[in-house]
This record gives structure tokens, sequence and C-alpha cells, in this order.
């Protein structure tokens, strides 16, 4: 499916208006059919047209989520969860119409079991919140995509960030969530214990099912000690494929790094610009070490070592919080500073993932293929797993290049794919990503399909996203 070519879906207006009607009876004011609220709640902020819901409601508790359910099925009309809007291919928009479930309110810790190393939240409240509720207690949530994202949609989009090559992804991290099905029943899928045999790992079913399978109403979180030590810094390299063998070697020689992140040398000159750096424009790296002090030294020596022998420069590193805290802010707002390298013009955000001893080949023909086909978009990666993004900038009303940007969304995607790698290793499917999902796990999509059709067989669930029912 090219991304231009997202169809709108059916709708069934009677229904609609039925539903939109018992909404504001049940809910009052916390209901909103406003144009500029639905439009809103179709944000995304890549290269997917907005689709509206027929209205939002704005959920304080899981008894909301649960009638919502119950009358969208009631009427067999869609519900579409959101958190923050910060999903990258189309998750939250409403192709076929429906209800938009609006989590922001509903973002309170519920429980926090310090000596057990977890928390329990509802699924509205974003990690910096989190973070923040948690400090006093020396504990952190460690994964971080970049975008202040809520936890809930970071479990449905099985997201990860800049910390995953340390501490994994959300797959990784998410012990249970509680979930209301299509039929507005609430289940929980496993208790806090931190291994158990007991049935169907229903849990990891939900995380990365993108709201098609269920709604969640809160999540079990693993957390972390707050190192004692951080440590951070950059080094540059001659050449992006010099980079990326300094990471590689970093990893198969076990070096703990909790951040490696590349930017190529026109990510660097669009973070140079907008957010007031002086780096070298060249391929650099972005690393950051967590442990004691002793180790910290240790670590940061040995990748000084490594980046050395790769042809890097000097490690420059400092354990000094507002000098690594401007280096990340910086790495944060890429999407921002490469959208500033053209006014007025459009970025597609696309990820992809490959085994990390291809991550060179891939990152290297990719920036080769940019180059060729004359394309402005910066590469950023967490290099550390293997998974890079491209920002292409673009004229959005430009067919043309429409159309080019396209053809290399294609060859990205079969590039990653040819070296065993994955179509999307942080961003889901989504709308975007559609047309790669089959080539990628072939009939394994079947099985997805019949998964969806058993737990949602009204298909009322986020409807048109990951996968095309017919």
């Amino acid at each position: 499916m090219a991304l231009s070519d997202i169809r709108t879906g059916l709708r069934n207006e009677e229904a609609i208006a039925t539903a939109v009607s018992a909404f504001r009876q049940v809910f009052g004011d916390r209901f909103q059919t406003g144009e500029a609220i639905r439009a809103q709640h179709a944000h995304t902020t890549t290269y997917i047209p907005a689709q509206l819901s027929d209205g939002v409601l704005f959920a304080q508790g899981k008894e909301d989520v649960t009638t919502a359910v119950r009358l969208c099925a009631e009427h067999r009309v869609p519900v579409i969860p959101f958190g923050t809007g910060s999903s990258l291919e189309g998750q939250v928009n409403a192709p076929h119409g429906g209800i938009s479930i609006d989590f922001s309110r509903m973002n309170r810790v519920l429980e926090v079991n310090a000596e057990d190393l977890d928390c329990t939240v509802e699924p509205g409240i974003t990690r910096e919140e989190l973070n923040a509720y948690l400090r006093d207690t020396g504990l952190f949530f460690p994964i971080d995509p970049g975008a202040n994202a809520s936890i809930g949609g970071m479990a449905s989009t099985r997201a990860s960030g800049t910390n995953a090559v340390r501490y994994g992804t959300m797959k990784d991290n998410v012990l249970a969530v509680t979930v209301v099905t299509a039929r507005g029943e609430e289940i929980r899928t496993a208790r806090r214990a931190r291994k158990s045999s007991a049935g169907y790992d229903l849990t990891r079913l939900y995380v990365g099912s993108e709201g098609t399978l269920g709604v969640l109403t809160s999540v079990t979180l693993r957390l972390q000690g707050i190192p004692e030590m951080i440590a951070g810094g950059i080094c540059g390299f001659p050449t992006l494929k010099d980079a990326c063998n300094a990471v590689i070697m970093t990893i198969q020689l076990g070096i703990p790094v909790a951040r490696i992140e590349l930017l190529n040398a026109l990510q660097i000159k669009a973070c140079n610009a907008y957010s007031g750096l002086t780096l070298p424009e060249q391929p650099t790296l972005f690393v950051e070490f967590h442990g004691s002090e002793e180790s910290v030294a240790l670590q940061s020596r040995q990748f000084g070592e490594v980046a050395s022998e790769c042809g890097g420069g000097d490690f420059q590193w400092t354990s000094d919080a507002d000098e690594r805290a401007r280096l990340w802010k910086a790495r944060h707002n890429v999407y921002w500073a490469a959208k500033a390298l053209r006014a007025g013009a459009a970025v597609l955000a696309t990820d992809v993932c490959v085994p990390i001893s291809r991550l060179a080949d891939c990152v290297a023909e990719t920036e080769a293929d940019i180059e060729q086909h004359g394309l402005l978009a910066p590469i950023v990666g967490h290099a550390g797993d293997g998974n890079f993004h491209v920002s292409v900038v673009f004229d959005d009303q430009d067919p043309a290049e429409i159309e080019k940007v396209e053809a290399f969304v294609g060859r990205l995607n079969g590039r990653a794919l040819s070296m065993d790698g994955t179509c999307t290793g942080e961003h889901g499917i989504g709308q975007g990503k559609q047309a790669f999902l089959p080539r990628e796990l072939g009939e394994a999509v079947d099985v997805m399909r019949q998964i969806k059709r058993a737990l949602d067989p009204d298909n009322i669930l986020n409807p048109g996203k990951i996968f095309r029912l017919g």
C-alpha cells in the first residue's frame, strides 16, 4: 500500500450517529465532537493523511473505557485508543470513523513496588511523568523513544529507543497489562512474578498489537536503579562505515554501553543549526555509560580504544549532567532539526532494523541510495541494536517528489529484508508499513488475521492498522 493511497474504508453512518448520541448521553462534556478536537486526535508527525474520528472521549478511569468499548461493540463502531499522538505510522487515524479514546486523564501511578523493582501505571502517563514520580525512590523506567510518549502508546507499538541496547525494548519491560476486550470485558494477562509458564503469553500478544486486539487500562513495568554515575560523550569518524564498524566491535566485545547513537554528517549539520551545536560535520557517535565511577571510567577507555582502531577521533566524554543533557536534547530533536533543513517541507520519518553484523552495509548502501537519487534525508540510528531512522525531507504537494520518496522507502525496506532484518524496528506497522509486512513474515500474517478475527470478530478495535482483513 502506497503511503499516498491510504483508503478511507467503509463507514456505517447510521450506526455512528446512534453511537455518538449514546456517548453524549452517557459521558456529557467528556465527549467532544468539535472538528478541531477531532483533528488533534488524528495528528501524525509524518507523511500520512489525517483521518478524523467522529468523536473523542476523555476517559477518566477504566470504567469509562469498558463502558465506551461496550457502546462501540453494541453499535459496531470503531474505537481508536489515543495516548499523546507521537506514533509515526498512522496508528491513531480513524479510516472507518468511530470513537477516539483519549487517555491523557488516565495518568496515575497505581502502585510502586520498590523492593521488586516494578510499578503499575495507567496508560496515559508519559515516560517523563513516570520518571519524575519515581525519582525519590532511586528507580527509573529506562525506555526512551525520544518523544515524551505515553506508556500505553509505547506498549501498544512495542517501542524502544536510545537505551534499548542495554535495557531492551517495551516487550522486555512489560510484566503484565490489563486490557478491555472487544466485548468490553477487562482481563489481566499476568501477575508480577518475573517469570511464568502459566498458559499463553498474552502479555506479549497485546504488547505491539497497536490497539487492534484490546484497549489497555493499566501496564505493569520493570524498573531499574538509577546508576551511581552516568558518563557520555561523542566521537567523530571519517566515514559512516567506520562509525558503524566501531559500533559492531563495541557490541561484539561486550562493552556494556547504555546508549550508542549514530548520526551521519547531514544530521550533524542539521543539529548544529537547530540546537546551536558546533560539532564537526562528519559521522558521529553519541555514547553513554551507566554504572559505578570505576566501571564507567573503564568502559569509556575501552570504547575510546575501539573508536581509535576504527579511525575515530578523540572520544570526548563527560559526567557533567548539563553537558550530557544538552547533547541528548539535540539528539532527541533530530526530527525538527531535519524539518528545518527545508522551509515548509514535510518529513517522512521511517526506520528499519538489521542484524548488527549487517548494520554497516545497510547504512552505507542507504546513504549511497540517498545521494544517487538526490534526496535530502539525514540518518540517525540506535546503532547498538542495528536500528536506524531516515528522515526524508520533501515537498508533500509535489507528486514527483512523493513518487521519489515512496520508491526510496520501498528500496530501504527491501534492503533491510534482504539482510534478514525488519521493516520496522520500533515505529510499528500502522498504516504506513502494511505493504512490507507480508514480505517480511509471509504466511504468518494469515495467523495474525485469524487471531484478530477470533478476538475482535466485528473489527471494531483500531481497524485498518497492521494488515487488512479482506
